[in-house]
């Protein structure tokens, strides 16, 4: 597996192809993620991304803004994205979209302590060496001793799978830690440093905007609605009933594309305007937490979209080539439906 593959695989894959961890949490366990989340597609031909890496409260962003910006007014657009991440030239491209639009985009990096990982700056194979280097297991089937020397690809091969087995052990740590008192924080230190930043753009707009895919999409939900305040600064509630303050929404407005594992009470929680595009038979987001979100919606009069994408795989609206005409089509209607909601909003 290449540098460029590793940048692009999102942890959840590595983690959903069965957990080795004993007494597996709860961010491990239930439907995998599949490969249309996880994976890049292809790359349109020749598309290339038009914006810069840069940092935001210490965290590492990707920013892309309008050709004429700033003589021309913008509006600040966080930009979640899936698994695979900023390094993602499909994830970048996607946010150079909506730059082209007229939003000013920033999209941070959820995974800072799985980057160097991932990237390769820290070789995987290294992290397959429990004890000392070259000392495997004895009589185990990952000991290479136990092959003949003679057939070097077979010993490559028990040599990568030992890799990625810890690889895997180590993003399914990654994902058991993956809560929002982690990653909010995170991202309101890169929401206060682009307000202080691009301030005019935040002021045009009357407020951050956010749209988010898969992993990202959950936490559109969770901005766009009312969290205690301690979330905000990294603390676990232990007792909701104990008059804890609820902090209002940090977005304006938001949209969001096949969410991942988002629950009824992510929804109950919103108060910020929501468009939502879903797939249908979605194990990641299920049918039933789905439509009793939209009934619970409904009659609080909250302000939203949800609509259904027949036919389609998990991740289908992240951009990238398909074959099937049916999903090109229906990328390009959830694009419209999240960029005509931000923009009428």
């Amino acid at each position: 597996m290449t540098d460029q593959d590793l940048a692009t695989k999102a942890p959840e894959s590595d983690a959903a192809e069965g957990s080795i961890v004993p007494g597996d949490t709860k961010a491990q366990q239930g439907a995998s993620m599949g490969e249309h989340c996880t994976t890049d597609r292809p790359t349109p031909t020749g598309k290339t991304p038009t914006g810069e890496m840069s940092k935001l409260g210490d965290v590492e962003v990707y920013i892309t803004k309008p050709s004429d910006y700033p003589h021309s007014p913008s509006k600040l657009l966080l930009f979640l994205s899936s698994g695979t991440g900023i390094h993602s030239v499909n994830n970048q491209l996607q946010a150079d979209k909506f730059a082209g639009e007229g939003f000013l985009v920033v999209m941070p990096d959820q995974s800072v302590e799985l980057n160097n990982i991932l990237c390769g700056a820290v070789p995987i194979a290294d992290l397959a060496r429990p004890r000392s280097a070259g000392d495997p297991i004895p009589k185990s089937v990952t000991d290479p001793r136990n092959y003949q020397e003679s057939d070097p690809s077979l010993i490559e091969q028990v040599k990568l799978r030992a890799a990625e087995t810890a690889k895997s052990f180590v993003i399914d740590m990654w994902l058991a830690r993956q809560t929002p008192e982690k990653v909010l924080p995170l991202l309101h230190k890169v929401i206060e440093g682009a307000k202080e930043e691009f301030a005019d753009a935040v002021a045009n707009g009357g407020g951050v905007y956010a749209v988010g895919y898969c992993f990202g999409g959950r936490y559109v939900l969770l901005l766009a609605g009312e969290q205690p305040d301690t979330v905000k600064g990294g603390q676990a509630v232990k007792d909701e009933e104990a008059g804890v303050a609820k902090a209002e929404p940090i977005i304006k407005a938001g949209a969001l594309a096949h969410g991942t594992l988002v629950t009824k009470q992510d929804i109950e929680a919103l108060k910020a305007p929501v468009t939502m595009a879903c797939v249908e038979n979605d194990q990641l987001f299920p049918d039933d937490v789905r439509e009793e979100g939209r009934k619970y919606l409904e009659s609080k009069h909250i302000e939203h979209e949800i609509n259904v994408y027949s036919n389609v795989p998990h991740g289908f609206a992240v951009l990238g080539e398909y074959e099937e005409e049916t999903i090109k089509q229906s990328q390009q209607w959830a694009f419209d439906q999240m960029l005509n909601w931000l923009k009428a909003h």
